[in-house]
């Protein structure tokens, strides 16, 4: 046991002082700090203010079309104020929590509150309140928002309730202003003249003029006269194609007001519609594993059903990096005569052994650094709705999923790190590697394509047929421990994937007793059998 520890505690310091190793653990909050912060800055100012030139035919859509520009406007004044507000009382949300003793498992419960009341149409506007964990900009109707004074009282209500001392919010950017025609240009112009007129801006050949100043021209939307009564499309002219927001916000807004009318013709009341579209049946939903008197399904069995994709993906990267690290110092160790070295003190089991659990060691190291700084992270640049976040995850992983995961992860692991450990050891070359690994990664592929599905029907004919397969068997199960599989399968597969283990190190430790020595072409199949028939010490 000594000398298989002095050998994982050199592969061990052999990798930790790499520069691959620490820029590995540097790189992985990088990007997870770019996930938070590039979303946020790009929706603040990353996206520009859009400019837009609308003609339309009829008076009354024409009016509806910009509404909708200044409903998208203020919805994203009130995203930013509701964040500056929850920046400035994060402290007082905190005080709140601790006073009221509220834990994950009670905000969850408080969610769940929250939803069947939005859903009833009766939830309560308090973005100041810690339990309350829905945007307020979902609450507030439409109607609010486009009244000026309805909305100037809101908003100086909302600046209201910031605490003394606090940073004052300066308002971003409109998301879209309205420009004029082009200077010779009028209403009464046909449609062909002004899309002719406009298209040189519209390809961003040139810059347009507008309040003084020359600006990119986003969009031209031409409204027909009879859009309304005819349904006739209405036109519009972008070279983005991907930001839709501002043709959905106006079509939904004439398609509203189409139906109305058609709910007036009809004799049918448009406000009994709205009321009758609201209600819904509620459903209650029941687990028959749970024990009696707990078999209603709440939002935390929900996220409890999906948990354990994070910890599949876990397992998926810890295996390639397991594969890149023992390939790369097997080969380069029988390139420069260092495992000749080793063996002179040690066995190949010994070795072998050493070598997957010194990278083990390693990559355990870089998986709790990598948790740790992302945890730090979402507490600290995500907002206050981050770290609550965090607790609710913690409140669906119970002491039994933890067990679980931890069987298959550590069983996967061995499994995998055996097996690549002896395809290292017949290579010479990262170029000879690479044609073992190809299949490798394919099979690896496999479930990592079925994470999302998986879920959906965890005790199904696919995902138990899957469970037995070795090679997919940490995966497909860590997947279903959520849903409670039957303990048959949780113990008939967990005695194969162990004899799996344990089969693979036998099989990798007599290629590995041979290839580490062996120079020249890799083997090809027969010799690979022929190797695993010998008895050679």
């Amino acid at each position: 046991m000594m000398r298989i520890y002095r050998v994982a505690l050199r592969e061990y310091l052999e990798n930790v002082k790499t520069k691959g190793f620490w820029i590995g653990i540097l790189l992985f909050p990088v990007m997870i700090w770019l996930m938070v912060e590039v979303p946020k800055f790009l929706e603040e100012k990353g996206i520009p203010t859009r400019h837009v030139a609308i003609v339309s035919r009829d008076a009354e859509a024409g009016e509806l079309a910009r509404q909708r520009l200044t409903l998208l406007n203020r919805q994203k004044v009130l995203q930013a104020l509701q964040q500056h507000i929850a920046e400035a009382t994060e402290s007082q949300r905190k005080e709140m929590l601790e006073e009221q003793e509220i834990d994950a498992a009670a905000l969850l419960d408080r969610l769940e509150e929250g939803l069947e009341q939005m859903s009833q149409g009766s939830a309560e506007i308090n973005p100041f309140n810690p339990k309350q964990l829905v945007d307020i900009g979902d609450l507030i109707p439409d109607e609010y928002l486009l009244n000026d004074g309805q909305w100037l009282a809101m908003r100086n209500l909302l600046l209201n309730q910031l605490p003394k001392g606090s940073p004052e919010f300066v308002e971003p950017d409109p998301r879209f202003i309205e420009v004029g025609l082009l200077p010779g240009l009028t209403d009464m112009a046909t449609d062909a003249e002004i899309e002719t007129a406009l298209r040189p801006y519209l390809r961003a050949e040139k810059l347009y003029p507008a309040s003084g100043r020359n600006v990119d021209l986003f969009a031209l939307v031409l409204i027909p006269e009879n859009v309304l009564s005819e349904k006739e499309p209405i036109r519009f002219w972008s070279s983005n194609l991907a930001d839709t927001d501002l043709l959905d916000a106006i079509t939904d807004s004439l398609t509203d007001r189409v139906r109305q009318m058609e709910y007036d013709s009809r004799g049918i009341s448009s406000s009994e519609v709205k009321e009758i579209a609201q209600i819904r049946v509620r459903s209650n939903n029941f687990n028959p594993n749970k024990q009696e008197g707990e078999e209603k399904v709440g939002i935390r069995d929900k996220i409890r059903q999906y948990a354990p994709v994070g910890f599949v993906y876990l397992l998926w990267i810890a295996i390639f990096t397991v594969a890149q690290m023992l390939l790369n110092n097997t080969i380069e160790e029988k390139s420069n005569r260092i495992i000749e070295v080793l063996l002179s003190s040690v066995t190949t089991n010994e070795l072998l052994l050493g070598k997957v659990l010194g990278v083990a060691a390693v990559g355990v190291t870089m998986q709790l650094a990598w948790i740790g700084s992302m945890l730090g992270i979402l507490r600290l640049k995500a907002g206050p709705g981050a770290e609550w976040v965090v607790d609710l995850l913690a409140a669906v992983v119970s002491p039994e999923l933890l067990i679980g995961f931890i069987f298959y992860f550590v069983t996967g692991y061995l499994f995998y790190a055996f097996l690549f450990a002896g395809i290292g050891s017949i290579c010479n070359t990262i170029k000879e590697a690479q044609n073992f690994m190809s299949p490798m990664m394919l099979i690896l592929m496999v479930p990592l394509g079925t994470m999302v599905f998986i879920p959906n029907d965890p005790n199904g004919t696919i995902a138990t047929v899957m469970s037995w397969v070795p090679p997919w068997t940490p995966f497909i199960m860590m997947n279903r421990m959520a849903a409670s599989p039957p303990m048959g399968e949780i113990v008939g597969t967990g005695i194969m994937l162990l004899i799996s283990v344990i089969f693979v190190f036998w099989m990798s430790a007599k290629i590995f007793r041979i290839g580490v020595l062996r120079t020249g072409q890799p083997p090809k199949f027969l010799e690979l059998l022929g190797w695993l028939k010998s008895s050679r010490p």
